[in-house]
């Protein structure tokens, strides 16, 4: 039982990498590619390590694994978002599809940028101006 356990978290950690492959190579603009692959390839990673967990029981390995899960999942969608926000503040185009962009009004508010200045170099912005 155990083993089947463990190749149904290795089938389903496989198969969250797979889609995250995909939606990096299919999706339209940085932020999509960043939310799919963000997303899949945690919980992908997360069923390896728990397949690891399962096959290695409450060992040194299956600890560090338990220990490697919640690294994870505390750290990869922090870090996403910080991608997000140099990209956008960057000014990386957005896809053709995008029909509504919420932050553009609220940095433009602030001053962050204003409507057709060209994206500058190095913003620099005081962290209470910000929202």
């Amino acid at each position: 039982m155990g083993e089947l356990l463990t190749v149904a978290a290795l089938a389903l950690g496989t198969g969250f990498l797979l889609l995250g492959s995909v939606g990096l190579v299919r999706l339209p603009d940085v932020l999509c590619r960043l939310h799919a692959t963000t997303k899949s390839t945690t919980f992908g990673a997360c069923g390896l390590l728990l397949a690891v967990l399962l096959q290695a029981g409450w060992s040194a390995a299956g600890l560090k694994a338990l220990l490697a899960i919640g690294f994870l999942l505390l750290t990869a969608p922090v870090g996403a978002h910080m991608i997000a926000r140099a990209a956008y503040r960057g000014r990386v185009p957005l896809a053709d599809r995008t029909i509504v962009d919420e932050l553009k009004p609220v940095y433009e508010a602030h001053g962050i940028w204003r409507s057709g200045e060209e994206p500058p170099g190095e913003v620099t912005y005081r962290p209470e101006d910000l929202p």
